[in-house]
């Protein structure tokens, strides 16, 4: 899995190859994000945003740009995955630590000036449409999700951030701050570094 900063830094790596019309691209990137919206509300499963392809592939056909995104995500996860392990990132000290949530906040602080174009995405995820889909997901919490994103990626992620943005999750509002302090560690291993600087070129 991966971490927003990181998705949006994928899907830019992916329009670069295959480029969409404006309206298109936004709403790939309002999919590539929608995932996680689990992490806000605990009503919403793993199993319903996470499994919702059979197939986890490139390919759009019969997708709306919103799906492809959201199609996206779960592929850019299971890509990433694969990738670390073929490095034998987990065999890294500390990098399994808090289920990897550490180094996915650091990889994020790593390659967050790869994307140029944050502040028109955050007056994007500010006035999100609302999507619907087979998930009983609010309309609410659809808005909150999407808002909460536009403040974090406001600025680089750094510790007073990272720790604001876990807090803002039920699951881990109560170890945000051992979180922070995991991702430290690991941001003075250079080897691990070096393979999450890595992960983006790879994942396309």
């Amino acid at each position: 899995m991966a971490s927003p900063v990181s998705h949006i830094i994928y899907a830019k790596k992916y329009l670069e190859k295959h480029p969409m019309n404006k309206a298109d691209e936004e709403m790939f990137f309002l999919g590539c994000l929608f995932p996680d919206i689990r992490r806000i509300d605990p009503k919403i499963s793993r199993k319903e945003t996470h499994l919702f392809f059979p197939d986890l592939n490139l390919d759009a056909n019969g997708l709306d740009s919103f799906h492809f995104g959201w199609k996206f995500h779960l592929y850019c996860d299971m890509k990433r995955e694969e990738i670390l392990n073929r490095k034998n990132f987990y065999s890294l000290k500390n990098t399994k630590d808090f289920w990897g949530i550490s180094a996915k906040s650091l990889e994020e602080s790593l390659i967050y000036s790869e994307y140029n174009n944050w502040e028109k995405l955050i007056n994007f995820l500010n006035n999100a449409p609302f999507i619907e889909t087979s998930i009983n997901v609010s309309r609410e919490t659809f808005g909150l999700w999407y808002a909460i994103l536009a403040k974090y990626f406001e600025k680089k992620p750094d510790q007073k951030s990272v720790r604001i943005f876990l807090a803002k999750q039920p699951a881990l509002s109560e170890i945000n701050r051992d979180i922070v302090r995991s991702m430290d560690k690991l941001g003075k291993n250079g080897k691990v570094i070096e393979i999450l600087s890595r992960v983006k070129d790879e994942i396309i």
